[in-house]
């Protein structure tokens, strides 16, 4: 994976996006069919060489290149406290992930059986979910501390919308492990935020002429 503010700011976006889809369904019980496909098909990316093509192209990326935005630029009064938190929260469960060969092992496996399955029921079916959901909490949720998820509890108490946020937050994992890859880091984040403001703007202007 090249070093590039090109893909720390591709890899950064799909982090927003998926944080931004799990307030979506913690709050009102959906989201975007085609960005859930995105954000799941990371997940099966295994022979992806590129960022762009974990994602199928980087428009794929434009509601988290918006929010990566947002976020960024706001006044800090205007920023989303629980995209932040996700967001955060991801990167360090990501870290602490990376440390544990034990784990990844078992959290690989757990998606490709999914990714397995996929094939007779689709990616978005709710048996993928589930097992994927199952995977982030064998795996994820046993490192701690937990992802405490805000919203409205007749849609978190519901099991398949359960399962799309765990699903969502571990393709959130996977955006965090690539942007280590592009050479990601919270120091990097701090003093090249405008490069990578920049380079998400021009991403963005280009997918959307």
């Amino acid at each position: 994976m090249e070093s590039s503010h090109h893909n720390r700011a591709l890899a950064l976006a799909a982090l927003f996006q998926s944080a931004a889809m799990v307030k979506d369904i913690a709050w009102h019980g959906r989201c975007d069919l085609d960005q859930l496909q995105t954000m799941v098909g990371s997940l099966f990316a295994f022979e992806a060489n590129t960022i762009e093509s974990v994602y199928g192209g980087v428009d794929h990326l434009e509601r988290g290149l918006r929010t990566l935005l947002e976020q960024i630029q706001s006044p800090s009064h205007q920023v989303d406290a629980e995209i932040s938190r996700y967001v955060i929260s991801v990167l360090h469960l990501e870290r602490k992930l990376m440390k544990n060969p034990q784990m990844i092992k078992t959290l690989r496996d757990g998606v490709d059986a999914a990714s397995h399955q996929s094939e007779a029921f689709g990616m978005t079916h709710e048996n993928i979910m589930a097992r994927l959901g199952e995977t982030y909490q064998n795996t994820i949720s046993e490192l701690g501390p937990r992802i405490i998820v805000q919203g409205d509890q007749s849609h978190l108490g519901n099991s398949n919308n359960a399962a799309r946020i765990r699903t969502l937050l571990l393709a959130g994992i996977r955006a965090a492990v690539l942007w280590r890859q592009a050479g990601g880091s919270r120091w990097r984040l701090i003093f090249s935020r405008n490069a990578i403001v920049a380079e998400a703007k021009g991403i963005l202007d280009r997918i959307v002429e």
